[in-house]
């Protein structure tokens, strides 16, 4: 029934298969990969009819992570999968990214891949396996894929590359790098580093484009046994050059002019102006039905780009007049928000960001639950997109996968340098407005992010900054631009973006609009990133260097201490009562953790101080010949009760009260009043025995010295007036007469 096909190698020490023909088989092109036993299923499906309507590649991917895969059933009130998680979307990015340039020119059918995982051992992280099966599932499929491509991660472990670390391997690593290419070159990078040189980021690309031939071999050998017929492509249409030709002579000269324009909104308006040219020129043959307006917006794009691109290479000048490795004038502020906890705006040229800090405590430290396990996370960084940032008006959606995708890499680049929790006991959340952006403004969310949370007073280990890298690159040679606009990016082959302080990059993420590049444009890149990145963080400089010495007065401050594991239970109380009833009376914050850990927050010092006190009250154990102060809470004809610690109360005798005698205790105490107390004595019963004569009660200052042990005899003391220490009998029956 099934006509099955299967390719094995070994890779990185562990099995890795593709299997298909069995599953999927009404998909263009189906294959279950395998590595361990981590397995996913990979789909690409494309529909046989083109999109005349658009002038971009309509490709959707799809990573999905099902709870079975870990033997889990899914938390929620629907006790299924929902929207995709974070680690879902930017896995779908990571897909996308690699495979999306290799399409042929001019394919415009709706196409979709999507990437299941089915089976996770807990070992193997089912992204890189994703992407291979992804590129595997093309090649076979027919679709005008120009790959395949492969992809690995690689670590650095004790100085050493190390390929496809396991997830509990990847602890002890100082390096996640994920990198994905074809046999020529590399495509995408992704990574975080604890501040590596440019030398040992650019052996990791290396090591894992090297690493991953065997897989591209693979799914090669695959494909030559079992791929579809190759779809045919759709031919230019025959008016194609003719308009080519026309729309150079009426808009060429105008778009070079326009180029000149260094102001950005003024640089638009031109451009469209010089295109409406051309639009108005055909606006019959369009309206007839004569020539696309999908193909006459490819022309007049690809005339634009051909410009900007040439122009770029012959003079090595830039849209606003830069040389290619000028960055832009630079304004970095903090303190903006009076009543943030840390706030900073970065302006880069017509590129700004507002970076605000909050502080919180523990509870509001962000859960996590993935196929691997849950975890808690104390630092997190949001990233929006709102449209003024480009003078649009649109509708205002909730975060996309580009917004998630920017705000992880800032995350990234600044989370090496971020203080241990037990270092710095706050959880940390960062937004980044985007209020101006023309170019890189991820970049600039780090620099505001790392600006932010030292106005904040988190000891952030360095200051971190980034600098997005752009390509031009043509037969005839090639530009390597720091700091690159919006329409560079636009219209260049690279966006390769560098994050990282004095000592090191933190963050690397390179995406490749055209086949791969080279080495040595990574070398240069590399190194023009590393000048960019000290000069920003220079400019930066002007405005803070490092964390202040002190947290707002707006934030919660947090006082941590420790406890033995054993009085926990006494601080919660029965079903929490106890540490409900701390945090309503004293309007603190109390995190306990597993270990005794207790973290006591309050934007009030008192209050804190107040909640510190009643846990250290009920946790700590009663020391003799220790003096407190404490609060008479119940009088007695033979003394009275005194609430010296937490809940604990202990018995002043009436002969202990004062080094005179005394004729009734309400002569010298009532309930309420507030007196010091020293502790003589715990009998075999725990009870505590307290005096007060032995204490002077205006200082709390221990005078057994001067009074001497002999207490005075006072009213009542004897036998039978101390009933509370005369052991009690049982009366004798009466016999009957």
């Amino acid at each position: 029934m099934f006509k099955e096909f299967r390719k094995e190698i070994e890779w990185g020490g562990r099995p890795l298969v593709f299997e298909t023909g069995k599953i999927a088989r009404q998909a263009d092109g189906a294959v279950m990969v395998t590595y361990g036993e981590t397995k996913v299923l990979c789909t690409a499906v494309g529909q046989k009819q083109a999109r005349t309507d658009i002038d971009f590649f309509p490709l959707t991917v799809n990573y999905q992570e099902k709870a079975f895969a870990a033997g889990k059933i899914p938390g929620g009130f629907f006790k299924r999968e929902g929207r995709p998680s974070e680690k879902e979307t930017l896995t779908s990015r990571l897909i996308d990214r690699p495979i999306r340039p290799l399409f042929a020119p001019g394919y415009k059918n709706e196409t979709q891949v999507i990437c299941t995982v089915l089976a996770h051992d807990l070992e193997n992280d089912p992204d890189i396996v994703a992407m291979i099966g992804a590129s595997a599932a093309l090649t076979i499929s027919g679709m005008p894929f120009m790959g395949p491509i492969g992809a690995a991660r690689v670590g650095y472990i004790e100085g050493e590359y190390v390929l496809n670390p396991t997830l509990d391997e990847m602890e002890d690593s100082i390096l996640d790098l994920a990198v994905a290419g074809t046999i020529d070159g590399v495509l995408m990078v992704e990574s975080e580093a604890q501040e590596l040189s440019e030398d040992i980021m650019l052996g990791a690309v290396d090591f894992g484009h090297a690493a991953f031939q065997d897989v591209i071999n693979a799914i090669i050998d695959l494909a030559e046994a079992c791929a579809k017929e190759p779809w045919a492509l759709p031919e230019a249409p025959a008016y194609l050059e003719d308009v080519k030709t026309k729309a150079a002579e009426l808009a060429e000269a105008d778009l070079r002019a326009a180029y000149k324009i260094q102001n950005k909104q003024e640089r638009v308006a031109a451009v469209s102006a010089a295109k409406e040219k051309v639009t108005t020129f055909y606006a019959d043959a369009v309206e007839a039905g004569e020539i696309s307006s999908v193909v006459l917006g490819g022309v007049l794009k690809n005339l634009e780009k051909d410009i900007v691109r040439r122009d770029i290479i012959a003079t090595q000048s830039r849209i606003d007049g830069r040389d290619t490795k000028t960055v832009r004038p630079i304004v970095a502020e903090v303190g903006l928000l009076p009543r943030a906890h840390g706030s900073a705006l970065f302006t880069r040229g017509e590129t700004q960001a507002m970076a605000v800090c909050t502080l919180g405590t523990g509870q509001d430290e962000q859960i996590v639950d993935q196929l691997a396990g849950e975890y808690r996370e104390n630092f997190m960084l949001h990233y929006n997109f709102p449209p003024y940032s480009v003078g649009e008006a649109s509708f205002l959606k909730s975060p996309g996968r580009r917004e998630i995708g920017h705000g992880k890499l800032a995350w990234r680049a600044i989370r090496p340098l971020m203080p241990s929790k037990e270092e710095f006991p706050y959880t940390v959340r960062v937004v980044s407005e985007v209020t101006e952006s023309n170019g890189s403004s991820s970049m600039a969310t780090v620099c505001g992010t790392s600006l932010s949370l030292m106005d904040a007073g988190v000891p952030l280990a360095r200051p971190v900054a980034g600098i997005a890298m752009g390509l031009i690159k043509e037969d005839d040679g090639f530009a390597v631009l720091s700091d690159i606009l919006g329409d560079e990016d636009h219209l260049g082959d690279m966006d390769f973006k560098v994050a990282g302080t004095e000592e090191g990059i933190t963050s690397l993420q390179m995406d490749i609009k055209i086949t791969s590049i080279t080495k040595e444009i990574m070398e240069i890149a590399l190194g023009q990133a590393k000048d960019g990145r000290i000069h920003i963080l220079g400019e930066m400089a002007q405005a803070i260097t490092s964390g202040r010495d002190e947290i707002s007065s707006n934030a919660p401050k947090i006082t941590q201490f420790q406890i033995n594991k054993d009085k926990i239970r006494e601080v919660i109380g029965t079903g929490g009562k106890v540490i409900r009833e701390i945090t309503e009376v004293t309007g603190a914050k109390i995190d306990i953790e597993d270990d005794g850990t207790i973290r006591v927050a309050a934007v009030d010092g008192e209050s804190g101080q107040k909640a510190i006190d009643w846990i250290q009250g009920i946790v700590a154990e009663p020391e003799l010949n220790k003096i407190y102060r404490g609060k008479v809470v119940k009088v007695m004809d033979f003394g009275a009760f005194v609430n010296y610690m937490g809940t604990r109360d202990g018995l002043v005798h009436i002969s202990e009260l004062k080094n005179e005698r005394v004729a009734q205790v309400s002569d010298v105490l009532n309930e309420g009043d507030e007196v010091w107390a020293k502790l003589i004595g715990i009998d075999d019963r725990g009870k505590v025995k307290l005096s007060m004569r032995v204490v002077n009660q205006e200082t709390g200052e221990d005078i057994s010295d001067e009074v001497g042990a002999k207490r005075p005899r006072s009213e009542g003391d004897d036998e039978q007036s101390d009933k509370s220490d005369k052991p009690r009998g049982r009366r004798p029956r009466r016999k009957a007469d």
